[in-house]
């Protein structure tokens, strides 16, 4: 393998931008990437290495045949669609096999992946939201803000730090800075 495969973790986007230009570079990349993470799911669980091998491939194949389609939108780390695509292949493998006698309450307890991955891609896109909005509210608003939510900073510390002339009015500009910030953010697409 070369010294190039394994330096570094592509980038989602070199991935999915390596398999919609047919880069075989980045489908061995993304063979050495992520490859350990399913080996570790299918051997905790009933599997060997040949078993991960076959399952990672078929979550490969799924991946390249949706980005191929053209509709692909992901919507969370490409890690955790890997994971949850090989996750939900070896539950069904296994149930095919009886290996866990039709019972995987075992696995559901941790996660209906998909669930989990909307909810997080979700989340993402809350927050890039909440970033954007608050680079958009300018000073003294965005430190006014972090300061109190991010830094957990006092009124009266904000107060001594900005010169306002006692907490009281400090509160009431933090809550207009937080009014323009809730609009800014709700302005958004």
């Amino acid at each position: 393998m070369s010294k190039e495969l394994k330096s570094t973790t592509p980038t989602d986007s070199e991935i999915v931008f390596g398999i919609l230009n047919n880069s075989e570079s980045a489908i061995k990349r993304l063979y050495v990437a992520y490859f350990p993470m399913v080996l570790q799911l299918i051997i905790n669980n009933n599997g060997t290495q040949d078993d991960a091998k076959d399952i990672y491939q078929e979550a490969i194949i799924v991946l390249y045949n949706k980005i191929k389609k053209g509709d692909f939108e992901l919507n969370s780390k490409l890690k955790t669609f890997i994971y949850s695509v090989c996750r939900r292949l070896w539950l069904k493998r296994l149930s095919q096999m009886n290996r866990y006698g039709g019972d995987l309450h075992d696995f559901q307890d941790y996660s209906p992946v998909e669930d989990e991955v909307e909810q997080q891609a979700e989340r993402d896109i809350q927050f890039t939201k909440m970033q954007s909005a608050l680079q958009l509210l300018g000073e003294p608003c965005k430190t006014i803000i972090e300061d109190f939510y991010i830094n957990n900073r006092s009124m009266q510390e904000i107060c001594e730090s900005f010169g306002y002339t006692n907490a009281d009015n400090a509160k009431t500009q933090k809550y207009k800075c937080l009014q323009r910030l809730k609009k800014l953010f709700f302005q958004q697409k």
